[in-house]
């Protein structure tokens, strides 16, 4: 009986997370009959599930006729996670540093540029460091380029523009040859940097959502003496490092 008890209270909390996941972005909310329908439970199920949630305010009220949206809860325990994240991450970004003897670096995306949040610095005597909390432009980077390859073109345009400073000699300064770029990343879920920052660095980079949705970005930077035997290696570990923290974080790879 014990079991069975386990097993059902198993199913309830279950059902509850389907009901809560068919709220998301409903910011008008949704009828008990429209729940019902998407999450293929009986109304009178989903009527008792929504009512223990609005008491803990998981869901409240959204409109005079039985409309429910997500609550107040629901966005506190949101923010609580997403400023974990940094310290959530920080053992995939030791870890995959040891396994490349590699800078491994974890930026967040604000606006039009990205702001480096955490880093762990590689063994290599001749090795890349940037100071945390310093901003680097979306074009011309390994982050910010798998951040904007995630974006269609025309948001990239409205975004960033169609022409760019020129950082470097490879820098890629016209829209046209950015997207060309962005393609390729797209395909290989890797975008790369190729001394179009800083010569004498190239980097690779995957961009992913935190627990509330907000783009983070992984890097790699590694002087060009190194890179172009470790490219294919890098790429592999960062694309394996995404999955794992989508996995054990609830993170999302898109």
């Amino acid at each position: 009986m014990a079991m069975a008890n386990g097993k059902n209270q198993i199913q309830v909390i279950a059902r509850a997370a389907t009901i809560m996941r068919a709220l998301e972005n409903q910011a008008s909310g949704l009828s008990l009959g429209q729940i019902a329908q998407r999450v293929g439970l009986a109304r009178s199920t989903v009527q008792r599930i929504v009512a223990a949630l609005e008491a803990e305010k998981f869901v409240i009220a959204a409109s005079p006729n039985g409309r429910v949206r997500l609550g107040p809860t629901i966005q506190r325990l949101a923010m609580s996670v997403g400023a974990d994240f940094v310290s959530a991450a920080r053992p995939f970004l030791v870890k995959l540093s040891q396994e490349l003897n590699e800078t491994v670096d974890l930026a967040t995306i604000r606006n039009d540029h990205l702001v480096f949040v955490d880093q762990v610095i590689g063994p290599q005597r001749l090795r890349t460091v940037s100071a945390v909390g310093e901003a680097f432009p979306l074009h011309c980077t390994a982050n910010g380029k798998a951040y904007l390859a995630a974006l269609p073109d025309d948001e990239v345009a409205r975004l960033i523009g169609k022409s760019y400073e020129q950082r470097t000699p490879n820098t890629l300064t016209r829209l046209k040859d950015l997207i060309k770029d962005l393609d390729v990343a797209r395909k290989s879920g890797v975008a790369l940097d190729r001394e179009e920052h800083t010569l004498g660095i190239c980097a690779a980079g995957i961009v992913m959502t935190d627990f509330v949705g907000n783009h983070v970005a992984i890097s790699v930077p590694v002087p060009v003496q190194r890179f172009a035997v470790q490219q294919a290696r890098i790429a592999r570990s960062l694309l394996a490092a995404k999955r794992a923290l989508a996995e054990q974080l609830g993170a999302r790879c898109d």
